[in-house]
């Protein structure tokens, strides 16, 4: 196999006749004959579309040879091949690349039996042809030809649509691509032994067979990293290790298990607990867990609200706590019938739970008041803790609670801003907190760091997970010192991690960088220092050529840095000019370094755009100061981030085309998207996903609009500040727009309802201007399905494609115009 891009002369391409062009047999491969003494060939038989399935999964890969029932068979060239006929089923390989949407027919003269699989799906030939339409990228062909009357009269050609499509053979894919993004195993859980010597992985992938259900596989691993045991299908959840080391609990086809680490021996604890999760041990005898219950189905001809809550279709289940005896079989409740409970935690030297609640009190913002209960089991009182308006997770230690919530927490506990700021309590803070609620510690007002969540060793420090600028980070809390330590990771995002209860703690951590894929690191906490168990980019990614990452920061008109980033595409040459996306969020969040996600930054590099992603003001991980200016601005300082930081953007990159620039932005990202077509024209395309239109619509009815709007629009509403509600509503000033733009919904979105793209359509219909509505159908606020995700992200090239490169055939073959 040739290691680079074939020369100009492998070019197919297209004269102004159109006429085919033959590709060059030295650059084809070949192979067979396979199975040559079969005595049926598979289109004789009743499954030929099996066999052959079979065959070409294990033909794609790539390698220089194939062993068939005892032969091995070598790929060689097809020019090579001097028979007439040859009996069996022969193959032919190779892989063709696209610069840009491409349309045309390729014809395989000469074959009269044969089945073509394009990236491994396979595709039916009519009349010896098939008509072409690959969007830019790299693409492997593979022919299984059945019957042949002479080799020698073999010949395949490509005929464009037009001049401009064209094709060029390659000899291995390099492309980084979508399926590549989306398939490739990842690890969604993890849960590691009190003893660090076991681990329990839970992996899975995608693939064009099961299409949108995702491939699990669950893996009882030693501290080697070397397979003990597996879960079929991979259906095993709910992973909770004995405090003796000796046995794991789990969960699999509503049945309660025990594992014996040593003999790897299972039996059923019980098959009664439907709906059962969060299992854990309460002492070595008694497990502590939570139980969900639906609410009976409404079938009648109303629904009755009894609060705002009642939008949402789970408000009326319930979740209760309750203790297992494992020897019995007998089950406790332990939460009080009167509200739906979450556990989170227990103490068994003090034979004590700790619980949460969210009774209905929309007094004051966000409209959520959380009561934390402790519950005595020897006598089942129930003591109020504290009632907050925010919160979000406690636990014990040793001499108390860590707690974490916003800096208002405890009459504004953890604020470190100027008393004239309100406070964004989505900037998460960790608090030390007596037994009895009343003596509370601010730990971390001085860490700019948001915190996310955390977990306690036995030591009275935690682990704890935060958001730091634009990446998810882990620091060890000294609490002796009360200070934070950096956990050496070497990730730029830290997707999950676990923690053994050991004397040594270790960690288990997953997470990806910008630019590598994820891995899955084992680290010694004293130590402070990472093995790498697993890498996926070296597994998946090792031959793809990935976008330079480059950092590109700026000081804004206030005098504050905002921090971005930049995805430079693979071999650029910056003696030409490209076109460039600009992304953000501009909410609460940043845009973290994660190497995929539902916008993916490196394929859109991929594509040929220089990528330019920021992070604005308002966002959290960056300090109180910065992510206070969130609250009541509804785009007030992120517009002019996001302007000044595409200037200073276009000035450092010369080489972009600053008449080619798109923005784009999903939620509050798109809600800015809508925003920044009202105030600029700087941009030629612009696609909002999910954006609010209008911020009171969405306030009365988006699912949690009103709980968002707690704190983005702390203290206002459309009766004491209309002029928030109407002039920072994009609607309200649609007859500014001049830039094209494409709205994007889940017509089954409830966070931000369809209607808010519906409202800017409307408008911008009416007033004749460029404007685009694309709704996914059953989709909600996310493109979660497979082959929805691939079509959307389709969608969004295609779209920039014709608005920034002059190139409209891919979006209109997605949406021809009726």
């Amino acid at each position: 196999m040739l290691k680079k891009l074939l020369t100009s002369a492998c070019l197919i391409a297209l004269s102004t006749q159109l006429h085919a062009l033959e590709l060059d047999k030295k650059n084809i491969n070949y192979i067979g004959p396979i199975a040559e003494h079969s005595q049926l060939k598979p289109y004789e038989t009743s499954q030929q579309a099996a066999i052959l399935a079979n065959l070409a999964t294990e033909l794609t890969k790539n390698s220089t040879n194939i062993s068939i029932f005892g032969n091995e068979l070598t790929w060689q060239s097809l020019a090579s091949v001097k028979q007439l006929t040859v009996p069996g089923i022969q193959a032919l390989k190779f892989s063709v690349a696209v610069e840009r949407f491409t349309q045309g027919k390729m014809t395989f003269a000469g074959i009269d039996k044969g089945t073509l699989f394009i990236n491994g799906e396979p595709k039916t030939l009519s009349d010896k042809s098939i008509e072409l339409s690959l969007p830019t990228g790299e693409y492997q062909l593979l022919l299984l030809a059945e019957q042949v009357a002479d080799w020698n009269k073999v010949t395949l050609d490509f005929t464009g649509k037009a001049e401009h499509d064209k094709v060029s053979l390659i000899t291995e894919s390099n492309q980084l691509s979508a399926k590549q993004l989306f398939d490739a195993t990842t690890i969604s859980n993890l849960s590691l032994a009190p003893d660090a010597q076991a681990m329990v992985i839970t992996s899975i992938h995608y693939d064009d067979k099961n299409g949108d259900k995702a491939v699990k596989t669950t893996q009882l691993r030693d501290a080697k990293y070397q397979v003990r045991y597996s879960w079929d299908n991979g259906e095993a959840s709910g992973f909770t290790w004995s405090p003796d080391n000796q046995s794991l609990i789990y969960v699999i086809n509503g049945q309660l298990r025990s594992l014996d680490r040593k003999t790897l021996a299972s039996k059923v604890i019980t098959d009664k607990l439907d709906g059962a999760s969060n299992f854990a041990f309460f002492d070595p005898q008694t497990l502590i867990f939570s139980w969900y219950k639906s609410a009976p189905s409404n079938n009648g001809l109303t629904k009755h609200y009894q609060g705002l809550e009642d939008r949402w279709s789970y408000a009326r289940n319930s979740n209760q706590v309750y203790l297992l005896d494992i020897t019995s079989g007998l089950i406790r409740q332990i939460s009080s019938q009167s509200h739906s409970h979450s556990l989170e935690d227990f103490n068994a030297d003090r034979n004590t739970v700790l619980l949460s609640r969210n009774p209905i009190d929309y007094q004051a913002p966000p409209h959520m008041l959380t009561q934390l209960v402790e519950v005595n089991l020897a006598d089942n009182s129930e003591t109020l803790i504290g009632q907050y308006r925010t919160f979000n997770q406690a636990r014990y230690h040793k001499n108390g609670l860590f707690i974490s919530a916003g800096p208002d927490f405890s009459q504004g506990a953890g604020r470190a801003i100027d008393a004239s700021l309100l406070a964004n309590n989505y900037d998460g803070q960790l608090y030390n907190v007596s037994f009895d609620g009343k003596k509370v510690t601010a730990l971390s007002k001085e860490f700019d760091p948001a915190i996310e969540g955390f977990s306690v060793l036995n030591n009275k420090d935690a682990i704890v997970s935060v958001t730091e600028k634009d990446t998810k980070q882990l620091y060890l809390f000294d609490s002796k010192k009360s200070q934070f330590k950096k956990v050496n990771t070497d990730l730029d995002v830290v997707e999950r991690f676990a923690i053994s209860k050991d004397k040594n703690p270790q960690l288990l951590v997953t997470g990806s960088n910008a630019s590598s894929a994820q891995r899955l690191q084992y680290i010694n906490l004293k130590k402070n220092n990472a093995k790498t168990l697993w890498d996926s980019h070296a597994e998946f990614y090792a031959n793809s050529h990935i976008a330079k990452l480059e950092e590109f920061n700026f000081t804004n008109q206030d005098g504050v840095e905002i921090s971005g980033r930049v995805y430079v595409p693979h071999d650029l040459d910056q003696n030409k000019k490209y076109p460039a996306l600009v992304y953000y969020y501009g909410g609460t969040s940043p845009v973290t370094r994660g190497f995929t996600g539902r916008y993916p930054f490196n394929l859109w590099a991929a594509n040929g755009y220089v990528v330019y992603v920021l992070q604005p003001t308002g966002t959290t991980g960056f300090g109180q100061d910065f992510s206070a200016k969130h609250v009541n601005a509804w785009g007030e300082y992120t517009a002019n981030d996001i302007m000044q930081g595409t200037q200073a953007f276009l000035k450092s990159y010369p080489y972009v085309d600053a008449k080619k620039v798109g923005n784009l932005g999903a939620s509050y990202g798109g809600f800015m998207t809508m925003l920044l077509a009202t105030k600029t024209d700087m941009f030629s395309a612009s696609i909002a996903h999910a954006g609010i239109s209008n911020i009171t619509s969405y306030w009365g009815q988006g699912w949690w609009g009103y709980l968002y709007s707690g704190e983005a629009s702390k203290n206002s509403f459309p009766w004491n500040n209309a002029e928030l509600y109407s002039q920072r509503s994009p609607v309200f000033h649609a007859d500014k727009v001049t830039t094209p733009l494409l709205l994007i919904h889940g017509d089954a979105d409830t966070n931000v309802p369809k209607g808010e793209s519906h409202n800017m359509y409307t408008a911008l219909k009416l007033l004749n201007k460029d404007v685009e509505l694309v709704e996914y159908k059953g989709a909600d606020h996310q493109i979660i399905t497979r082959e929805q995700r691939f079509h959307w992200w389709n969608t969004m090239l295609a779209y920039f494609d014709a608005k920034l490169k002059d190139q409209p055939q891919w979006w209109d073959s997605l949406y021809p115009k009726q």
